[in-house]
């Protein structure tokens, strides 16, 4: 069975063959970083939540949640293998009798700091490699990205969403 006939290449970028580029590195970039997490011992999803408390310890599972853009169920038995494994606590908040505060212990925050080493090499050895001028380029691209990702989600017929909330039909 033959394929189709590609289109001739026109000379202009097709922005969803860029698209698909960009997935697809984003998909080898993940997969590397994952590699070199696993060797400290730990999966993406942990080193998320680890390096997150590094940067604002204190903060509940529902702000937690927030910040990795996952639902606060996804955050529960992921704390929950991080306590029994003594990597986080959970502290009372004063006044919430619901809530707890998440704390790194201290192996907490050494395997977040062996994380952070690691993904700052991969970084180094990959993105690192760009001249200042090319990095800067490509900064601004991510950035125009973004404000145009977020605008369309705002957009008028497009209700803004909190990650993990259902979807209304309107």
């Amino acid at each position: 069975m033959s394929q189709p006939p590609r289109p001739e290449p026109s000379g202009e970028p097709d922005p969803l063959r860029v698209w698909f580029r960009f997935i697809r590195l984003g998909r080898r970039v993940t997969a590397a970083v994952a590699a070199e997490l696993r060797e400290t011992g730990l999966s993406i999803p942990q080193f998320d939540v680890l390096s997150t408390l590094s940067e604002r310890e204190g903060l509940t599972q529902q702000e937690l949640a927030g910040r990795l853009y996952v639902t606060k169920g996804n955050v529960s038995g992921l704390i929950d293998r991080l306590v029994e494994a003594g990597l986080v606590e959970r502290r009372p908040i004063p006044g919430d009798r619901r809530s707890h505060a998440l704390h790194l212990t201290t192996a907490g925050a050494t395997l977040a700091t062996r994380g952070i080493e690691a993904q700052a090499a991969y970084v180094a050895r990959t993105l690192g490699q760009f001249t200042g001028r090319e990095l800067e380029s490509f900064e601004a691209l991510v950035l125009k990205w973004r404000a145009l990702a977020r605008a369309d989600a705002e957009g008028p017929d497009k209700q803004k969403q909190t990650p993990g909330a259902p979807v209304e039909d309107h």
